[in-house]
């Protein structure tokens, strides 16, 4: 109890990361999930989970979907409350028969013709962004290069004005941010009240944009998503907005996330960085799944227990609530060579960066893993010196294992 009673609380996550995974490497060498026990308000009951911190662990509970559900939120500690209730429940807090359904309809959505216009887009943005890097000199990382590319894709795929972009950045920041029960905004207004108004932006955009692609359908995902049918079912208004969410959140935050550790790794590794350039095409993919796994920009998700049962020697009751914590499952020692190592020729290297197996498994890992490819190649291609030349500014959350700030120059 003693190891992991600070997990529900920010002020742990503000803590060095060296001195975060020594707690995490205590909480595997325990060899059982630990419960972690909190309370979100001092006048409201101790709420708790269970931390799962093995490899093996995450892998068995993924593969049980109908057991560990995902339902009825995966994203945050406590369940929503009713204010927020009508704008979660994406794809990522559902279980089948409905989760299935979404994800059929989407993934009809991804045509091979889309598939290779993105990829096309991700290539040109990136040449683009490297070519306004040099003209521009030393600059913040995360700002000038790291957010500019999945975000400009994602808002292109789904046909998003310009004009929106850095309300979209907003509203997705401060959503991951509030993962937390004791975050508080920087205007000191609740998180409740915070997330419905960001989710109501965006549910509000997304509407705006079906009702103009219905009316005059164009080659983005946006109208790809109010034609795609399965079975003679279409997606709802509210199931577009909570897509919308979804996408719109994982695809900016987390790619940025893994481009942003990407340079602060391979400045604080010079040997590696030599490794890769001395064979930039052969070695690039494998350090790309090595960044995902030492970084895992996407800490834990929480699955709640269907019904009572026994899982790798621990009894689970119906109603207790477990959370993944991927980023201790990718340096389980049982699983990893030397894992606290940054080493990009990793092999094999079973990560859990995009998730466990089943059906959560990242819908956009493909696309994370290329946009990622694409701007490390154009970067290291052009400007192999580019370096960090200060410690990254890490966000404050349990959530996401973000940086807000890394200044670079070349």
């Amino acid at each position: 109890m003693a190891y992991g009673a600070d997990l529900a609380r920010l002020e742990f996550w503000a803590r060095p990361p060296a001195e975060r995974e020594r707690v995490f490497a205590a909480l595997r060498a325990t060899g059982r999930p630990v419960f972690v026990g909190y309370s979100p308000d001092a006048r409201q009951p101790v709420n708790g989970f269970f931390a799962l911190t093995r490899h093996e662990q995450i892998l068995e509970v993924s593969r049980n979907p109908e057991v560990f559900s995902s339902e009825p939120t995966a994203t945050s500690l406590d369940d929503p409350p009713p204010a927020l209730s009508d704008f979660v429940g994406s794809m990522i807090s559902l279980d089948d028969p409905r989760h299935a359904r979404l994800r059929r309809i989407v993934s009809r959505a991804f045509t091979p013709r889309m598939i290779k216009k993105f990829e096309d887009d991700v290539a040109r943005l990136a040449a683009e962004i490297v070519d306004r890097l040099v003209e521009r000199g030393p600059c913040d990382f995360v700002t000038e290069v790291a957010m500019p590319l999945p975000l400009t894709i994602i808002c292109a795929m789904m046909g998003i004005p310009e004009s929106a972009y850095d309300d979209v950045i907003d509203a997705t920041s401060l959503i991951l941010a509030t993962g937390d029960p004791d975050y508080a905004g920087p205007d000191g207004r609740d998180r409740v009240s915070l997330l419905t108004e960001k989710f109501s932006f965006l549910h509000a955009l997304m509407g705006e944009l079906a009702r103009e692609r219905r009316a005059h359908p164009s080659d983005d995902l946006v109208t790809a998503l109010v034609s795609a049918e399965v079975d003679g079912e279409s997606l709802t208004e509210r199931e577009l907005g909570k897509f919308f969410g979804l996408l719109v959140v994982a695809g900016n935050e987390t790619t940025r996330t893994a481009l942003s550790h990407a340079l602060a790794l391979f400045t604080d590794h010079p040997d590696q960085r030599a490794l890769l350039l001395d064979d930039l095409d052969a070695r690039l993919p494998g350090a790309v799944e090595e960044v995902v796994r030492y970084a895992t920009p996407v800490t834990w998700m929480r699955r709640t227990v269907t019904r009572d049962v026994e899982l790798l020697g621990h009894t689970y009751r119906a109603g207790d609530r477990v959370v993944l914590y991927y980023n201790s499952a990718n340096r389980d020692e049982a699983v990893f060579d030397r894992p606290d190592v940054f080493d990009i020729t990793r092999t094999p290297n079973p990560h859990v960066g995009f998730g466990g197996p089943g059906p959560h498994f990242c819908l956009g890992a493909h696309l994370a893993r290329r946009e990622i490819t694409v701007l490390l190649r154009e970067l290291f291609t052009r400007l192999p010196a580019i370096h960090a030349t200060a410690p990254p500014v890490r966000q404050r959350s349990s959530f996401v294992n973000g940086i807000n700030q890394l200044p670079c120059a070349f």
